[in-house]
């Protein structure tokens, strides 16, 4: 990995996925700095890592004091203050530093816009699986990037999943799908579940059919190299159970749902986008 020192603004749920991704790779974590709100959840990330952490109650210049010396800064601060963070630690940045930002409807340009000419910028989109080491994360380069940096930032992500480029003006879909798709999961998983309870089986035990078959329906799905299309139909048998339950899930119009929510989310990327946070 073609990484000398990273800076990791913020260590929310993200950043410190990603921190665990690359000590778990093999990443020397004394060269990491990490910032973080308060002074017991640094001394947490020190005792955990072994990295250097900052925290942002013991002074103003956390973050100056992280990104001096990196050759990429990780920036998983919350959207809202991506432009101000990055115009704060401008100066400190090293020349030629790459910064790699995981907020959603930030745009290439707006980071530019508050980072010296000599600084690369590369927008990513992961999502939660990035805790189990399960993302699924898109990147997108900016017009300082190049291939090399667009590469580092592939490595870095891969040490959390698997990778997607995309065009800076196919990200924000992209968010609507990978990013936020955990959501539409957990929620679905929800929803069968409280049925399965309606047909007299406790929290626990539906819990645990749902979870399980949600689990072992998605490793199927991808040891076997088939379609979800043509799994559904070897689970379908003519004028069966499944066959019933299918005809009704389809009257629902679940497409057009699916669709709908994702053109909502798509909606709210673009005006966070255009200042509306």
């Amino acid at each position: 990995m073609n990484i000398q020192r990273l800076a990791i603004l913020g260590t929310g749920s993200m950043g410190k996925a990603i921190l665990a991704g690359l000590v778990k790779s093999g990443f020397n974590p004394a060269n990491i700095t990490a910032t973080t709100k308060s002074a017991a959840s640094a001394d947490a990330l020190v005792a955990e890592y072994g990295i250097l952490a900052f925290a942002l109650e013991n002074g103003d210049d956390a973050n100056q004091m992280a990104v001096a010396g990196a050759d990429v800064v990780l920036v998983a601060v919350k959207p809202a203050y991506v432009a101000q963070t990055l115009a704060e630690v401008a100066d400190n940045l090293d020349d030629d530093a790459l910064v790699i930002s995981v907020a959603a409807g930030i745009t290439i340009a707006t980071m530019q816009a508050v980072t010296p000419d000599d600084v690369a910028v590369v927008r990513a989109m992961p999502n939660t699986p990035a805790i189990v080491g399960r993302a699924i994360t898109g990147l997108s380069a900016g017009s300082r990037a190049t291939t090399e940096n667009l590469d580092t930032a592939i490595s870095l992500f891969e040490t959390v999943g698997q990778t997607i480029t995309v065009d800076e003006s196919q990200i924000d879909a992209l968010s609507t799908v990978s990013g936020s798709g955990p959501a539409y999961v957990f929620y679905l998983i929800e929803q069968f579940t409280a049925a399965a309870q309606t047909l007299g089986f406790n929290a626990e035990q539906a819990a645990l059919m749902v979870n399980e078959t949600f689990l072992g329906a998605s490793l199927l799905l991808e040891a076997s190299g088939k379609t979800p299309a043509e799994l559904r139909r070897q689970v379908t048998s003519p004028n069966g159970t499944t066959e019933r339950a299918i005809a009704e899930l389809e009257k629902a119009e679940l497409k057009a749902t699916f669709e709908t929510a994702t053109a909502a989310a798509l909606a709210r990327a673009r005006e966070i986008a255009s200042g509306n946070r």
